[in-house]
C-alpha cells in the first residue's frame, strides 16, 4: 500500500467527517451559542461584580429567574405556535396588582388570591387566544392593541388602589413562604417554577399536545391536513402565556409586597430578548423549555449586571435592543442556511478498501456466468411490489412482503390465488417461523414485529440500548431487514444502518461507514440489545446448525462472517467469504446442509475504486444530482451456495435481469428455489436438480409438526 492511501486511510479512520453532520441534526444544537455565552457573561460579571457569587445574592437571583423565567416559557410556548404575545409584560403587570389587592386590601386567603389571580391571567389569554386563533387577527397587531389596553386598566386600578395597597399588610405565613421562603436552601419560587419547566419539558417534547404545537408552528395548512384542529391549539396557546404571566405575576407580589407605576414598562422586550436569544424560532415551529430557560437567565443577567456596574436604564434598554437586533439576524441566517450546509456536511463517505473481484468468466469458476435463472416460472406478477424477502410454511403457503406496507399470503401448492394475511404498514423486509409458527418480520423504519397465524400482528420491538458514544441516537431502529431464530427463542436481527432510512440505502453504500449493527432480542426477558456493532451494512442473517452460532452478511465489504452467541468461542466474530463478486443479502439454509446466499448487486471496477477515494465521493455528493452517482450494480440477479468453510459450490445467474435484476432473497423448499427482489414486482421459482423434494425450512428449524 503507498505511503500517501495509507495516510488516507488513518485519516478517515481517526478524523471522521461525520460528526459535524451529526451535530447540525440535532435540535439541541440550536442551545450551542446561547450556552456558551451564558457561561461566558457568568466568568465575566462574576469577575467585574464584588458578592457575585454570595449566597444572598444568588438566592435573590434565583427568584427573579423564577418570575421573568416564566414569563419567557409563555411567549415561547405562544411563539412555537407561530404567533407572538406582546402583551405578556400588561398580563404580568396586572396579575401583580390583582394578587396585591387581594392581600393588602381584601385580606383574602392565600389559595384564594392564587386563584383569582390565575383566572386573570387565563381570561386574558382567552382574549388573545380567540381574536389570534379563531378571527384570526394579526398577532402582532392584536397583542399590541391588549398591552395598551391591559396596561391601561393596570394604570386605572392603580391610581385608585395605590394607597389601599401601600398601607395595607397581610398576615400570612403561607404568602410570606412563597415569597422569601426557601427549602433546603433553594428559593421555594424557584423551585415552582423549576416543576413548571419540566411538567412543560415533557409536554413539549413527549406528549401529542406539545408536538401538534410544533406542527402547527412550523406549517399550520399541513397541520391543518393533518387533522390537527389549528385554531384550538392556537388558543390554548395563548392561555398557557396568560397563565404562566399571571403566576409569575403572584410569585412577584408575594415576594416584594408592592407595585409601582413603572411595573413591567419594557418587560416585553426583554422577555422577547430572551426567548429569540435562547434559540426559540421568532417563525415559529421550533423552540424549547431550555431555549427559554437559557434566554431568560442571560437576560436578567445582563441587565442586572448592567445595573450593578452602574449603566443607566437608557443605556441598559438600548443594549437590551441591540441584542435582540443580533439575536434576530442570527436566528434568521441560521434557519436559511442550516439545512444547506447540513446537506454538504451529512454526506461523509469513509475509506474502504477491497480485495480483488473473482473472475466470473474464467472456465471452472464457481461464479461462471450462466442463465439458468432466466427461464424460472413466475408467481404473482403485477400482484405485488417490492417482495424482499419469501418464506414458505410446511403447508406450501408462500409469504412475502410488499412496499404497501403487506404480508401477501400466496396459497400452496400452486401459488396461484393469494390473500392479504396481514397488513403492517412500512415495508416488510426479513421474515422467519418460530417454534410456535409465528412469523416474526423485520419492518424497515418500526422494528421487529410477529404475526400470529390467526393474523394477529404484534409489535416485539422498536428500540435497543443507546450507545454511550454515539452522537445519533441509535436506540430507534432505523432499518431492521433481516432476521434469525436461535433455537433458544432469541431473535438475532440485523440493522443496516443507523444513519439512513430505507429509502437512502444508496447514500449508505456512498458512505460505506461501519454504521449498522447486529442486535438480540430475547422474548423470555422482553430485552433488546445490540450484540455486536459498528458493521459495515449489516444484512441477511442465518442460524448455523450448531445451534450456537449464525452467518451474516457485510454487504459493502462484499463479504459473510460468522458470529457465535454460545458455546466455547461465545462472543467471537470470523470473515467466512471476503472477495465475493458482489453485494450479499440474505442467507438461508440449503437441504444439503449447505446454505444459499443471494447477491443483490455486482461491483464494478469504478466503484471499488472509488471506495479508496472518499474525498472523490465526499465531492461527488455535494456536487452531482444523486440520480447520477456511482451506485452498485443491480442490473443483474445472481444466488450463490457455499459451506461452512467459505467454499464456493454453484452460482446461479440471470444475465441481462430479465426476471430478477436484483434478488435479496431466495428459500429453498420442496426441492424449488423462491426468489424474492425489493425492486421485482414478482416472486420467481426455480427447480433445484436433485435436491430433497420433501425438505421443508421450517421442519429443518425446528423439526416435524407434531
Amino acid at each position: 500500500m503507498a505511503a500517501s492511501e495509507t495516510l488516507t486511510r488513518l485519516r478517515y479512520k481517526y478524523l471522521p467527517e461525520h460528526l459535524l453532520g451529526e451535530l447540525l441534526t440535532k435540535r439541541w444544537i440550536d442551545n450551542v451559542v446561547p450556552f456558551f455565552a451564558l457561561i461566558v457573561a457568568i466568568i465575566v460579571f462574576g469577575t467585574l461584580i464584588p458578592d457575585f457569587f454570595s449566597a444572598s445574592s444568588l438566592a435573590d437571583f434565583g427568584r427573579q429567574v423564577a418570575e421573568f423565567g416564566l414569563i419567557v416559557l409563555g411567549l415561547s410556548i405562544v411563539m412555537m405556535s407561530g404567533g407572538i404575545d406582546l402583551s405578556v409584560a400588561s398580563i404580568f403587570t396586572l396579575s401583580v396588582l390583582v394578587s396585591l389587592i387581594g392581600t393588602n386590601v381584601e385580606a383574602w386567603p392565600t389559595p384564594l388570591v392564587i386563584l383569582v389571580t390565575l383566572a386573570l391571567g387565563a381570561v386574558c389569554g382567552a382574549i388573545n387566544g380567540y381574536l389570534v386563533g379563531y378571527l384570526r387577527l394579526r398577532a402582532f397587531l392584536t397583542t399590541l392593541v391588549t398591552l395598551i389596553i391591559f396596561r391601561s386598566i393596570y394604570d386605572i386600578l392603580f391610581l385608585s388602589m395605590s394607597t389601599a395597597i401601600i398601607s395595607g399588610f397581610p398576615d400570612s405565613d403561607l404568602l410570606f413562604f412563597i415569597g422569601e421562603g426557601d427549602v433546603l436552601g433553594i428559593p421555594f419560587s424557584l423551585l415552582v417554577a423549576a416543576i413548571i419547566a419540566i411538567v412543560w419539558h415533557v409536554v413539549l417534547s413527549r406528549m401529542r399536545p406539545g408536538w401538534r404545537l410544533t406542527a402547527v408552528g412550523g406549517a399550520r395548512r399541513s397541520a391543518h391536513n393533518a387533522g390537527i384542529k389549528v385554531r384550538r391549539t392556537v388558543f390554548f396557546a395563548y392561555v398557557w402565556s396568560g397563565l404562566l404571566c399571571s403566576i409569575a405575576g403572584f410569585l412577584f407580589a408575594a415576594r416584594l409586597g408592592s407595585t409601582g407605576a413603572d411595573t413591567g414598562v419594557g418587560l416585553e422586550v426583554s422577555a422577547l430578548t430572551a426567548a429569540v436569544l435562547g434559540g426559540n424560532s421568532i417563525g415559529g415551529g421550533r423552540g424549547s423549555v431550555a431555549k427559554a430557560v437559557m434566554g431568560a437567565v442571560l437576560v436578567l443577567l445582563l441587565t442586572n449586571s448592567l445595573v450593578n456596574l452602574g449603566v443607566s436604564g437608557p443605556i441598559t434598554s438600548t443594549i437590551l435592543g441591540v441584542v435582540l437586533l443580533l439575536a434576530v439576524f442570527i436566528d434568521m441566517r441560521w434557519l436559511k442556511h442550516r439545512n444547506r450546509l447540513l446537506a454538504k456536511v451529512y454526506v461523509s463517505p469513509a475509506y474502504l478498501t477491497l480485495p480483488p473481484a473473482p473472475d466470473t468468466t474464467a472456465p471452472g469458476s464457481p461464479y461462471a456466468l450462466n442463465d439458468k435463472l432466466r427461464n424460472v416460472e413466475i408467481i404473482g406478477l403485477g400482484e405485488i411490489e417490492g417482495p424482499e424477502d419469501v418464506i414458505l410454511d410446511r403447508d406450501d403457503n408462500l409469504y412475502c412482503g410488499t412496499r404497501l406496507g403487506d404480508i401477501v399470503r400466496f396459497f400452496g401448492p400452486d401459488h396461484k390465488r393469494s390473500e392479504i394475511f396481514a397488513h403492517i404498514g412500512g415495508h416488510p423486509l426479513g421474515m422467519a417461523f418460530d417454534r410456535a409458527g409465528n412469523l416474526l418480520v423485520c419492518i424497515g423504519g418500526m422494528g421487529l414485529y410477529q404475526v400470529a397465524p390467526d393474523k394477529t400482528v404484534t409489535k416485539l420491538t422498536d428500540e435497543t440500548n443507546r450507545s454511550w458514544m454515539s452522537v445519533v441516537d441509535d436506540s430507534r431502529l432505523r432499518l431492521a431487514d433481516d432476521l434469525d431464530i436461535a433455537p433458544d427463542g432469541r431473535v438475532f436481527f440485523s440493522e443496516a444502518t443507523i444513519r439512513y432510512e430505507q429509502e437512502d440505502w444508496a447514500t449508505d453504500a456512498l458512505e460505506s461507514r461501519p454504521s449498522g449493527r447486529m442486535i438480540v432480542y430475547d422474548p423470555k426477558r422482553n430485552y433488546t440489545h445490540t450484540d455486536i456493532p459498528k458493521i459495515i451494512f449489516a444484512n441477511g442473517v442465518c442460524m448455523c446448525r450448531d445451534g450456537q452460532s449464525f452467518l451474516f452478511a457485510e454487504s459493502w465489504t462484499c463479504s459473510i462472517l460468522r458470529y457465535w452467541f454460545d458455546g466455547p468461542k461465545k462472543g467471537k466474530t470470523e470473515r467466512v467469504i471476503s472477495d465475493l463478486p458482489g453485494y450479499p443479502d440474505n442467507i438461508n439454509r440449503a437441504s444439503d446442509g449447505n446454505y444459499w446466499m443471494a447477491l443483490l448487486g455486482m461491483r464494478t471496477p469504478a466503484l471499488d475504486l472509488a471506495m479508496r477515494m472518499p474525498g472523490f465521493r465526499r465531492r461527488m455528493a455535494r456536487r452531482v444530482a444523486p440520480d447520477q452517482w456511482l451506485y452498485p450494480n443491480i442490473n443483474t440477479g445472481c444466488v450463490v451456495k457455499f459451506n461452512d468453510k467459505g467454499e464456493i459450490l454453484e452460482s446461479l445467474w440471470d444475465l441481462g435481469g430479465e426476471n430478477h435484476p436484483m434478488i435479496t432473497s431466495m428459500r429453498e423448499h420442496r426441492g424449488w428455489l423462491y426468489l424474492g427482489g425489493v425492486s421485482n414486482n414478482r416472486i420467481g421459482r426455480y427447480r433445484i436438480p436433485g435436491a430433497d423434494p420433501n425438505w421443508c425450512g421450517q421442519d429443518d428449524y425446528w423439526g416435524p409438526a407434531t
